[in-house]
Parts: structure tokens; sequence; C-alpha cells
């Protein structure tokens, strides 16, 4: 998980950003509970009255409130109270006027709530405190231990009846007073709701706010860290030599730098807006949940271990699978990739049965693994909702009793359920990201071991320079051995390519003719001896002036998606109009370039499907030639042209190749036959070395070659002689 989050240091600033609107939003949610509450238990039950102390209280029932309250009581009750004018009401009735902030009603509330309470029932009703108002000595003050001695005898009652309806019955006094006081108490309740629901419209606005900039920040670090990781991964593939490439294998790269990616992108996204917000909520809930006093923090507890077992259950049962399931994605594309490159050849060998097969196991095996990954998460959205019905059963089932007793309010109970909700759901969100967060790692891996892997081909820490290369190509007993083989694959190479020459490499199939034309811009680097350009070890160079010098044309030819134009200035950017028509013309590509509607801006499909072969390969020298390079490799290149065709490039070919090393890899020897220099190699090794007319006389390997391929005449011997060999 660590590859993960890494990538996101560089937007520390955006994570910042989104952490505080996180906070803001989960502050935000976290207060509609209570706010919902207080509607239910103050706006609704107790009329919008929040205090047991009346706004206004008549003399009257000024001096009534004080009859069981203590000395220092009745001190904290008058200094909460300024006296009206009484010429100035509209009914000229004595009045007290409340003055206390909030903060010391909220004192009073606890410590004023059994005296208030008990002249209510005394003077009002009497019947559920057992207060009886005859009782109390008329025209003698009670002193506190009278006080005392009555509040005694009626503690038990207090006690029986519950906090919660104790609250109602200082409320239902504070109500009465104000109805007395000429308060328009419905007035107030109106007003109260307007003002709760309207804290609540601008909570849900706000949040409404920091989701969409949280939104829009992890979308943006999410693509940001997707465009990060695709720059990395394609910016060291690209620096690989060919052992690396052949290492991952190129459907698995191709998987690494789109699927897993695309995998780390969506889940970057996810966790910003998730990973981040459940624990604040989850946090913040279990602090609300504390504040609410109700003595069934336990049900909560039990509900979060109860998940937290669930969850790393069924994580530690899919784990594994989503590690092997990445692997799968490869072999399923290793092997379409195979079919869909190779199909005209399935169809010519009528292996379209076998092929489906083989395509058709790779698929069930990928598809069985995510049936079982996928079958074990489906337990996760039911398990975790029965946990959270259970939840709101036993909240329920706990707090009706204690609303049946008093001690706790409807309000209340509704908002311990809806934090328990959202504790529940912030394990939920972990828990939809525990199911992604393991294939997103095991794609991180996969994507930094890319990104690790350092390429066994690279610039030297002091490079030389060339200020104009000649083209000198020295092999100096050079040997290779590919990574991982146990034998070498070219053994004791030994030749020099001269400028204004033909270095001509001929041998059967599989004697590392191509290995060795791979080896000089190096596409992988000798295992022994050295190969030098113009006195220098290309090693010491940096690979963009060693290549820069060479015109390379592979044995397959590879065009690009684009025009004729681009390809043909893929070497050489800055290749003028002349240039290119010139190169194409040398290649014997003109004839078919010019028969096109659009001609050099024709459109080139990707990989060069829409043409032939042999029109591939000429595009392909063209695009060499155009480079005007010092040095010319072509590895094969004339295999797809017809003899005419061949003739009439090689001979254009050397006007335009007097001062270059020109290297040729045939198979023909009607493509060689006038080669300065002719190698033939056989198993690795060089066993034959000179121009054609010598070849013939000292080395039997060419000779088998030339027979096959030429008759006795063409190459200049009698069939006497031709028999005796």
């Amino acid at each position: 998980m660590s590859k993960i989050f890494k990538n996101l240091i560089p937007y520390w600033r955006w994570i910042i950003l989104i952490f505080v609107f996180l906070i803001a939003q989960a502050y935000c949610d976290l207060a509609l509970p209570a706010y919902t509450s207080d509607i239910i238990d103050v706006g609704i039950q107790d009329h919008g009255i929040e205090h047991i102390l009346p706004k206004e209280i008549t003399s009257e029932d000024y001096q009534m409130a004080q009859t069981f309250m203590l000395s220092d009581e009745k001190e904290k009750f008058t200094d909460c109270y300024e006296a009206e004018d009484a010429s100035k009401s509209d009914d000229s009735v004595a009045k007290y006027k409340l003055t206390a902030d909030s903060d010391t009603l909220d004192e009073l509330d606890e410590e004023l709530l059994v005296p208030l309470v008990m002249a209510y029932q005394a003077f009002q009703s009497g019947e559920q405190m057992d207060v009886d108002a005859s009782a109390i000595p008329q025209g003698v003050a009670l002193d506190d231990n009278m006080i005392k001695q009555i509040r005694s005898k009626v503690q038990e009652k207090i006690d029986a009846v519950g906090s919660a309806t104790l609250k109602s019955m200082g409320v239902t006094f504070a109500t009465k007073c104000d109805e007395n006081a000429g308060i328009d108490v419905d007035a107030n309740q109106v007003a109260y709701l307007w003002k709760a629901g309207a804290k609540m419209a601008a909570f849900a606005a706000i949040m409404l706010i920091a989701a969409c900039v949280v939104g829009f920040a992890a979308s943006k670090v999410g693509a940001a860290v997707g465009r990060d990781l695709r720059e990395k991964t394609f910016s060291k593939v690209v620096g690989f030599s060919n052992a690396e490439i052949n290492k991952f294998s190129t459907a698995s790269l191709i998987t690494r730098s789109t699927n897993d990616i695309q995998q780390i992108q969506m889940v970057t996204t996810m966790m910003l807006r998730m990973v981040l917000y459940a624990p604040i909520v989850g946090i913040g809930g279990i602090i609300k949940v504390a504040q609410t006093k109700s003595g069934m923090e336990w049900v909560i507890a039990i509900a979060v271990v109860a998940i937290m077992v669930f969850i790393f259950t069924l994580v530690g049962i899919a784990m594994p699978k989503f590690k092997i399931m990445q692997s799968l994605v490869d072999k399923v594309n290793l092997v379409s990739r195979e079919i869909l490159t190779g199909l005209s050849v399935i169809r010519a060998f009528g292996r379209e049965k076998e092929e489906e097969k083989r395509f058709d196991e790779a698929n069930r095996e990928l598809t069985r693994t995510q049936l079982f990954t996928n079958r074990v998460m489906t337990f996760m959205m039911p398990g975790m909702s029965m946990i959270m019905y259970c939840i709101t059963l036993g909240i329920v089932w706990v707090a009706a009793g204690r609303i049946d007793k008093g001690s706790m309010q409807v309000g209340t109970m509704t908002a311990f359920i809806t934090y328990a909700m959202m504790i529940v759901m912030s394990f939920l969100m972990l828990s939809a990201m525990s199911i992604m967060l393991p294939r997103a790692g095991v794609a991180a891996e996969r994507i930094d071991e890319v990104i690790k892997t350092n390429s066994t081909v690279n610039d030297p820490k002091e490079p030389v320079t060339e200020a104009d290369h000649r083209g000198v190509i020295r092999f100096n007993h050079v040997d290779f051995r590919y990574p991982g083989a146990k034998e070498d694959v070219l053994s004791d190479i030994d030749f020099v390519a001269e400028p204004g020459k033909t270095t001509a490499i001929i041998g059967s199939t599989g004697c590392g003719k191509s290995t060795l034309v791979n080896l000089i811009p190096r596409f992988y680097d000798v295992t022994g001896g050295s190969i030098e350009l113009d006195g220098h070890d290309i090693r010491d160079y940096t690979l963009s002036e060693l290549r820069e010098s060479i015109g390379f044309v592979p044995q397959k030819g590879i065009l690009f998606s684009g025009t004729i134009a681009s390809n043909l200035r893929f070497g050489k950017a800055d290749a003028s109009d002349e240039q290119i028509k010139k190169a194409a013309d040398i290649a014997q590509a003109s004839e078919f370039i010019e028969t096109k509607n659009d001609r050099y801006e024709s459109s080139i499909a990707q990989g060069g499907s829409n043409v032939s072969g042999g029109q591939k390969q000429r595009l392909a020298i063209a695009r060499a030639i155009a480079k005007d390079p010092h040095i010319y490799v072509f590895d094969d290149s004339f295999s797809a042209l017809d003899m005419k065709t061949d003739a009439r490039l090689r001979a254009a070919l050397a006007e335009v190749t007097e001062s270059a090393s020109v290297i040729i890899v045939a198979q023909r020897i009607s493509t060689i036959i006038h080669a300065d220099q002719i190698l033939v190699l056989d198993d690795g090794k060089i066993v034959g070395k000179g121009t054609h007319e010598e070849l013939l006389k000292n080395c039997d390997v060419y000779m088998q070659i030339a027979q096959s391929q030429l008759s006795a005449k063409e190459l200049g011997i009698d069939d006497n002689k031709k028999e005796g060999m």
C-alpha cells in the first residue's frame, strides 16, 4: 500500500485542501442529527423552549418559583432576572425579564430543575410529586432546613420520573410562566423551527460545496497520479533494452501501462474521498455518541468489533486471489495478442479450434479467480446491512425502555441511531475500499517493479563525443549470450565494416545474424569483447549519439499510424519534402506512393496494415535513407522484394552510401553477391570472410548456400566441378 501513497507526495497541497474540506463536510454532517434531535425534542415536544427558566415571568410566578429553592439557588435565580417597569407593560402587570446568557442557563437547567418542578407541581397540579401547597405554613418563610426536608420526601418520586420527563416538566413550567407573562408561545415555537431549519439548510449547503470541492480535487489528484505513472512507466519502458522487454513481455507491459495504472488512478480518487472521510466521520460519530450520555455506547462497540472481524475475514480470504488475478489478466492479454497477431497463420493451418481452446483455458482460469473473489465479496453488503439492522433494532430496543421510564427523549434516540449509522457507514466505506485496495496494491507493485527495473543498456557516466563520425564499425572478438542462457549465441566475432564498403552477413536460419546486428545500436550489450565506432567502444557513447549515427531497418518492417511523410521523417523530423522524395525514389517506393490520391500525405494505419509487405519494407528502407546516417544496417530487409526491385534498389542505394558503412543481413546470395566483404555465420561463429569469389573457393558453408540458390553458370563454375563438390 505504501507504493500507492508515495505517488501522492507531490500533491500534498491538494491533499491538505481535500482534508480541510472533508473536515468541514464531516462537521456539517455530524451537526445535522443534533439539529434533528433538537427539532423533535425542543421544537415540537417543548414548543421551542430550550431552558426551564421563562423568558418573562410575572411577579406572582416569580415568587412562586422560589418556594422550594435554597438560599444559594434563590440568589442564582434572582441574578438571572431584572424587573421591568410596569407602566411600560401593556397589561400593567409587574414582570421580570430573563437576562442570563446561554451558558448560565445551561448550568441552571440542572441546578434549579427540581425546585422549579416542585413549585409548578405544588401550586398547579400537585399530583405527580405529591407536593401539597396547603401543607406549607402560611405566612412563614421556609428556611433551608425545611426546604431540604420537603425535597427529601419527594426525592424518590423525582428519581422515578426520569431526567427527560423531569426536564419536560420544567419546560412546561417555563411555558406556563411565559404564557402568564403574555408571550406568544406558538409564535416562539414557529420561530425556533424556522431558525433550526435554516441552520440545517446552511449546513447542508456547506456540505454540498465541500463535497464538490473534494470531488474536484480528488479527481484532479487521481488523474495527475495516473498521468505521472504513465509517463514514468512509458519513459522507463522506452529506455529498456530488449532484455528487459523480454523479461516482462510486451503483453504484460501493456497491461501494466493501462489496466494497472487505471486501477491505481481509480482507487486514488476514491481513497481521497472515502478513506480520509470515513475515519473523520467515524471518530466524530463516536464523540457525538459519547456526548449524548445515553449509556448505549456498548451497542456501537459491539457493532464495530463485529464489522472489523467480518471485514478482515473477507479480505483475508480474497487477498491471495487478488494477487493472482493480475498475472492471469497478463496471460489472457498475451494469448489474445498472439492469436490476433497470428490470425492469418492460424487460419492457414486450420488451428482455430485449438487456439479457441487455448484462449478459453486462460479465460476460464481468470473467470474462476474473479468469480471466487466476487463471491467472497458478495457477502460484504448483506453482512454489513445485517449488522446495521441489528444495531438499529438494538438501539430501539434499549432506547424504548428508557423513553418509557422518562430518562431519554425520542429525539435523542433518533440522533443516536443516526450517529450509529454514520459510524457503521464509515466502516462500510472502508470495507468498500478494502475490496479495491488489495488489487490496487498489486497493481502498484507491478508498476513499481517496472519503474525500479534498471536497463542493462545505459549511457556512460563520462561519454565521449565525436564531432564528425566516419562510421567505422569494428567487432573485437565479440561474444554474446542472452540473459539467462547457458551458452553463447555469438562467439569470437571479429571484423571491420568501413565507410564506402558493404559488409554482408549470411548464414543458415538461427545462426545469429540478427543478433549480431542488434548489438550495433546496443539493443543488447556484448557479454565478451567489444564493438567500436570510430575507435571508441560504443558503450562510451550516449545511446542517442550512437543511434543517431545508425539507420536501422529491422527484419520486420514496422510503420506507425500517421502518413507516409510522417513515417519517412521518423528518423529526421526536419527532412525536407525533396529529401523524403529522394529517399522514396532510392527505396523504389515512389512508384506506389504516386498512385495514391494523397501521395505522401496518404494515411498509414497502425502497424502499416493498409500496405503490402513489400511496400512496408520499402518504406522502412526509405525511412533509414532519409535519415542520412553514417552507418546503414539492413536486417534481411530485402526479403519481401522481388529480384528486379531488389536489384534496382541496391544499385540506387550504392550511390547514396558511398561515404557510409553498409551492413546487410541477407538470405539471398543475389542480394550480397557484390558486397565488399561477406561474413558467413554458422552456429554463432564466423566460418568464412571475404568476397563472393573468395568464399566460393575457401568456404564450404558459403558454397552450399550458393549452390542451393544459384546455378553453376551463375556461380561461374562448371557442372563437373559442382558435382565434384
